[in-house]
C-alpha cells in the first residue's frame, strides 16, 4: 500500500521543476507533518537541505508574527474590556461573566476565522433578539432593556477585544486567522519559496482566502485526498467541501487545474463491524483483536479512539505482543490519580461550616500521594477518626489528632483559604511536599506532580495582576476548565509499533490495518450540541459551519482512513441506555448499503464469556488448633448470640468467633440499630437498677419518665460519642429512643394499676455449666439476662428487643427445630437465660419471654411449646437435650463449619 503521503511526494519529486530546499509543506496536523519528513527522508537517496514542514497553525503565526492567547486567557482579557464599556453598576462579577463569555469568544473566534463583516452580522443578531423576543412589549421592563443593551453592546466588546490584543501583539486562534489572510499577499511578495498544501478537507473562509491567494499567485500546489467513489457521488458528505471547492473556487474555473482522485476505495478490503457491550467489552475485544496480528504488521496498525475515555482500559488491556506503542493523544490531565486529590481539598475549601465532613478528610488520607508520604501516620489519623466517631472535625480536631508529619503535610491545606492567591499558593506548595525522594523509580507520579504544579503556577500568572477572580467558586471553575485542556503527553517513536490516536489526529495518514471503537450514533459524528449564541438559520446566512458541516468533517475523516486500509475492525457499544451507548453510528448503516460488491462489512454481535458458575458451598475443617479455640471459648462461656450464629450459618460463627474477625470500625454517620439498641437498654438500666428486689409503684416510674430526655441524652453521648443527635435522621432516631422508653413506662404505669410487679435483678451477667459425659472438658454458657421480675407472683424472665418480634416467633411446635431453624432464635435465647436463671437460682416454674418496642402491644410475649408457656424442670431437661446435641455437634471433628445457602 501507497500511502497519501508517499503517492504525493513521487508526483513532487519526478517534477522536473520541483525544489525541495524552497518548498515548504504545510499540513493540518504537526503528526502529518513528522511522517512527511520521514518519508521523505527514505525518497532521498543523495544530501539535500530540507524543506520547512508547518502545520496550518504555524503557518498562521509565521504570517502574522503574533503570539496566541488560549481560551482561558481570552477571558481574562476580554474581562477587562467589559469592565472598560460597562457602567460600573451594571457590571458582573468574573463568575456570572464567565458563563456567557465563554460562549460569546467563541462566536467571535468562527466570525473572524470565516472572515465575516462583525459590525453588520452583530447589528443583525441584535436585531432578530429584539424581534424574537422583546420588540411588542410596552412598556419595556428593566430587565428587557438590559437585555436589548447587552447585544448592542456586543460590537464594541469586539472592536475592543480586538484592539487590546493586537496592540499586545496577541490575538486568539480566529483573530489571526483574520490577520492572516489580511496579510497573505504580502507575505507572498516577499517570499520565494513553493507551498504544497497537504491533505486539507474542511477549511474555513480565512484558510480558504489564504490557499486561493497561493494558487493564484502561482506561489505552491494543492494535493486533495479524495477518492473518486466519494467525488463522483454529489451526495456523499465525504466529498462536500472538495467538491464546492471545485465549482466555487476561481483557481478551478481554469480547466487546466482539475483536482486528481484515487480509487483505493474499491479495492479489496476485509471490513468487520462489532457490536460490543460497554467501553471494557471494546477495550477487551480491541486487545484480542490486537494478540491476532504479527509483530511485522503491527507498525501498520492504527487504533483510533472516538472516545477518550477508552484510552485507560486499552492501556491496561493491551496482550503481550505489543512491544512498542505510540499515543498521540495524550492522557488528559483530569483521568490522573492526583486530579481527585485537589477536588476533594476543593470540595472542604467551599465548606461554609467550620467543620469538616469525615468523608473527604478520610478521602484525602487515603489517597495514593497522601499514603505513600504519610504511610502509618495516615492509617493511625483515620483509626482515631472511626473510633472516636467523629463525623464532623474541625480543623483544631485534626492537628490535635494528626503527627508532626501529618501537620506538616496537610496543615496548610486544611485552612479556610479566604483569596484565590492564598489557595493556589497552598497547592503549589502541596505538590512540592508531595515530591517522592524516589523519583526515578516512580517517574509517572514525578510526572503528574509537574505537571499539575505547572498548571497551579499557570493559574497564578494569569490572576496575578488585578485578578478578577474573588472566590474560591469561581477559582474552581477556572481550574476545571484549564483541566479539560491540559494532557500528559506520551513518548514513543511515531513510525515503529503499534499508533494510538484521536480520529483528528489520523488526518493525512495512512494504516493497511484499522481499528475504531466507540463508532456510535452521538460520538461519531458527534450530534446536534452547540455552544453558541448565534442561531442556525444566521449561521446558513452567513456561511458559517452548523452541526450538519461538523458532520460532514467527521464522514471524511472516517472514509478517508477506509480508502487505503486492508483490515478495518469497526466496533460501537450495545449497551443501551449508557452514556454514548446503544445506537450504532448511521456511517456503519451507510457502510452496509453503499459499500462496493465484495467489500460489505460483515456484522457480529459480541458478548463476554460468562462461565457457568458453581456455587459451590464452602467447608473450613476443624483442626486441632480450631478445637482448642473452641475449647477455651467453652470454658469463657458460649454466649446465646453466639450458639444461635452457628444456628444460623456455622461459618459466620467460625470467622466471628474463632478467627475473631469483627467489622471495622466505621464512622457511624445515623445511628445503627444496635447502638439504638445499647442506648435502650443502658437507659432502662440505669432506672430499674435502684428498685431490685422492691416493689415498683406508681410514682416511681413517674419520676423515671420526668428523667427520660436527660437520660437518653446522657446514654447517647456516651455509646455514640462525638457524631450529632441533634439534626437530620439523628435527631429522629434520638426521638425515637425517647419514645420506646416513654411508652414502656406508660405501659408499666397501666399494669401495675392491678398487678404487682416487683424487680428482682436487671442487667445480670451469668454463666452456668453444661455437663457433657462425652465431652472431657468443661462447658459453660452465659450471658447478660435484660431483667427478671416477679408480676403477681409469678418469675419473669424478659429480654428486651427494639427490633420487630412477633408472638410466633417464640412458639415452638416441635423441640428438634430448636436447634436447626433459626427461626427460632428468639426462642433459643429465652430458653438460655432461663438455663442459667435455674443454676443460680432454682425456680419450680417460670416464664421467659420478650418484649419488643416495636411491638409493644403485644405486651410480654412468653416462649410457648405448643400452648404451654411454662418452664418448669422438664422443660429445662428437653432444652438442655438440644443444646448439648447442639454443643457435640459443635466440638464434633467429622463435621466441618459448613456454609448454609442464604
Amino acid at each position: 500500500m501507497k500511502s497519501f503521503i508517499e503517492e504525493t511526494l513521487d508526483q513532487l519529486l519526478s517534477q522536473p521543476t520541483f525544489n525541495l530546499s524552497k518548498t515548504t509543506f504545510i499540513l493540518p496536523s504537526k503528526r502529518a507533518g513528522s511522517f512527511l519528513k520521514h518519508i521523505l527522508k527514505q525518497k532521498i537517496s543523495g544530501s539535500a537541505f530540507a524543506p520547512q514542514v508547518l502545520s496550518t497553525e504555524e503557518f498562521i503565526e509565521k504570517i502574522t508574527s503574533l503570539q496566541t492567547i488560549d481560551n482561558t486567557e481570552s477571558l481574562f482579557k476580554f474581562y477587562q474590556v467589559y469592565k472598560k464599556i460597562t457602567p460600573k453598576e451594571e457590571q458582573e462579577d468574573f463568575e456570572t461573566f464567565y458563563g456567557w463569555a465563554q460562549t460569546l469568544v467563541y462566536d467571535f473566534n468562527e466570525i473572524d476565522r470565516y472572515l465575516i463583516d462583525a459590525e453588520h452580522f452583530f447589528s443583525y443578531l441584535s436585531r432578530i433578539q429584539d424581534i424574537n423576543h422583546w420588540a411588542l412589549s410596552d412598556p419595556q421592563t428593566n430587565l428587557i432593556e438590559k437585555y436589548l443593551t447587552f447585544w448592542n453592546l456586543i460590537p464594541k466588546y469586539y472592536q475592543l477585544f480586538q484592539q487590546q490584543l493586537l496592540e499586545n501583539n496577541e490575538a486568539y486562534q480566529g483573530l489571526m486567522y483574520r490577520i492572516a489572510s489580511e496579510k497573505i499577499s504580502s507575505y507572498l511578495a516577499s517570499n520565494q519559496e513553493q507551498h504544497i498544501l497537504l491533505g486539507f478537507n474542511a477549511l474555513n473562509n480565512a484558510e480558504q482566502k489564504l490557499f486561493q491567494t497561493i494558487l493564484e499567485q502561482n506561489k505552491g500546489q494543492i494535493f486533495w485526498d479524495i477518492d473518486e467513489a466519494f467525488y463522483n457521488d454529489n451526495y456523499h458528505e465525504a466529498s462536500l467541501f472538495i467538491r464546492n471547492y471545485k465549482k466555487n473556487w476561481e483557481f478551478y474555473q481554469d480547466e487546466n487545474n482539475t483536482i486528481t482522485t484515487s480509487s483505493n476505495y474499491s479495492s479489496a478490503k476485509n471490513i468487520n463491524v462489532y457490536g460490543v457491550p460497554k467501553n471494557i467489552g471494546q477495550a477487551k475485544y480491541t486487545a484480542q483483536l490486537l494478540s491476532e496480528i504479527s509483530e511485522e504488521d503491527l507498525s501498520k496498525t492504527a487504533i483510533v479512539l472516538n472516545d477518550e475515555g477508552l484510552l485507560n482500559p486499552i492501556l491496561n488491556s493491551l496482550p503481550q505482543n505489543i512491544k512498542k506503542l505510540n499515543i498521540t493523544m495524550g492522557l488528559p490531565l483530569k483521568e490522573t490519580p492526583l486530579a481527585s486529590l485537589f477536588e476533594v481539598i476543593f470540595e472542604i475549601q467551599q465548606t461554609e461550616n467550620q467543620n469538616f465532613y469525615y468523608k473527604p478528610i478520610i478521602d484525602i488520607l487515603n489517597h495514593p500521594f497522601i499514603l505513600m508520604k504519610l504511610g502509618e501516620s495516615s492509617q493511625q489519623l483515620q483509626q482515631q477518626i472511626h473510633q472516636e466517631n467523629l463525623v464532623y472535625l474541625s480543623r483544631t480536631q485534626i492537628l490535635e489528632l494528626s503527627s508532626e508529619s501529618t501537620k506538616h503535610l496537610l496543615g496548610e491545606i486544611l485552612l479556610q483559604h479566604k483569596t484565590p492567591q492564598s489557595l493556589l499558593k497552598a497547592f503549589t506548595n502541596l505538590c512540592q511536599k508531595l515530591r517522592l525522594e524516589d523519583a526515578l523509580d516512580k517517574p509517572l507520579e514525578t510526572e503528574y506532580l509537574y505537571h499539575f504544579h505547572q498548571l497551579f503556577v499557570k493559574i497564578q500568572n494569569l490572576i496575578a495582576e488585578q485578578s478578577p477572580i474573588q472566590s474560591i467558586k469561581s477559582l474552581h471553575r477556572i481550574y476545571r476548565d484549564t483541566l479539560e485542556t491540559e494532557s500528559l503527553d506520551f513518548s514513543g517513536s511515531p513510525f515503529d509499533g503499534l499508533q494510538l490516536m484521536g480520529m483528528l489526529e489520523s488526518r493525512v495518514l495512512d494504516f493497511e490495518n484499522i481499528i475504531i471503537t466507540s463508532v456510535n450514533e452521538g460520538v461519531l459524528p458527534a450530534g446536534k450540541s452547540s455552544n453558541s449564541f448565534i442561531p442556525f438559520d444566521l449561521k446558513k446566512e452567513y456561511g458559517l459551519p452548523t452541526y450538519k458541516e461538523k458532520d460532514a468533517i467527521y464522514t471524511y475523516h472516517f472514509y478517508r482512513l477506509l480508502q487505503r486500509a486492508k483490515n478495518v475492525h469497526i466496533l460501537y457499544n450495545t449497551e443501551p441506555g449508557s452514556l454514548n451507548g446503544g445506537e450504532k453510528s448511521r456511517f456503519i448503516t451507510q457502510l452496509e448499503i453503499e459499500s462496493p460488491v465484495g467489500n460489505e462489512p460483515k456484522h457480529q454481535f459480541l458478548n463476554p464469556l460468562v462461565p457457568a458458575r458453581k456455587n459451590e458451598l464452602k467447608k473450613i475443617k476443624k483442626t486441632p488448633e480450631v478445637l482448642e479455640k473452641l475449647k477455651a471459648l467453652a470454658a469463657h462461656g458460649f454466649s446465646p448470640s453466639a450458639l444461635t450464629t452457628y444456628i444460623r450459618n456455622p461459618l459466620d460463627f467460625y470467622k466471628n468467633y474463632v478467627l475473631g474477625i469483627r467489622d471495622t470500625d466505621e464512622v457511624e454517620e445515623t445511628v445503627a440499630a444496635n447502638t439504638l439498641g445499647t442506648v435502650v437498654h443502658d437507659a432502662l438500666e440505669h432506672f430499674y437498677k435502684p428498685f431490685e428486689n422492691k416493689n415498683i409503684v406508681k410514682a416511681d416510674l413517674l419520676k423515671m419518665k420526668t428523667e427520660i430526655e436527660q437520660q437518653v441524652k446522657f446514654e447517647f453521648e456516651k455509646t455514640y460519642k462525638q457524631a450529632p443527635i441533634n439534626k437530620g435522621k439523628n435527631l429522629i432516631i434520638f426521638e425515637i429512643a425517647k419514645r420506646y422508653i416513654f411508652n414502656f413506662l406508660a405501659k408499666e404505669m397501666k399494669e401495675i394499676e392491678n398487678d404487682e410487679l416487683i424487680i428482682k435483678e436487671v442487667e445480670n451477667k451469668l454463666t452456668c455449666d453444661i455437663l457433657i459425659p462425652e465431652l472431657d472438658f468443661p462447658v459453660k454458657i452465659g450471658g447478660k439476662v435484660d431483667r427478671v421480675d416477679y408480676k403477681n407472683g409469678q418469675l419473669r424472665i424478659v429480654d428486651y428487643k427494639t427490633g420487630k418480634v412477633q408472638a410466633g416467633d417464640l412458639n415452638l411446635k416441635d423441640w428438634s427445630e430448636l436447634t436447626q431453624d433459626y427461626k427460632y432464635s428468639k426462642a433459643f435465647q429465652v430458653l438460655c437465660y432461663a438455663r442459667m436463671i435455674y443454676a443460680e437460682t432454682p425456680f419450680e416454674n417460670a416464664e421467659a419471654g420478650i418484649i419488643s418496642f416495636k411491638n409493644l402491644k403485644a405486651g410480654f410475649m412468653p416462649f410457648k411449646q405448643i400452648k404451654n408457656t411454662v418452664i418448669d424442670k422438664d422443660t429445662l431437661n428437653q432444652f438442655e437435650t438440644e443444646l448439648k446435641s447442639l454443643i457435640l455437634e459443635l466440638f464434633n471433628p467429622e463435621i466441618p463449619f459448613e456454609e448454609k445457602e442464604v
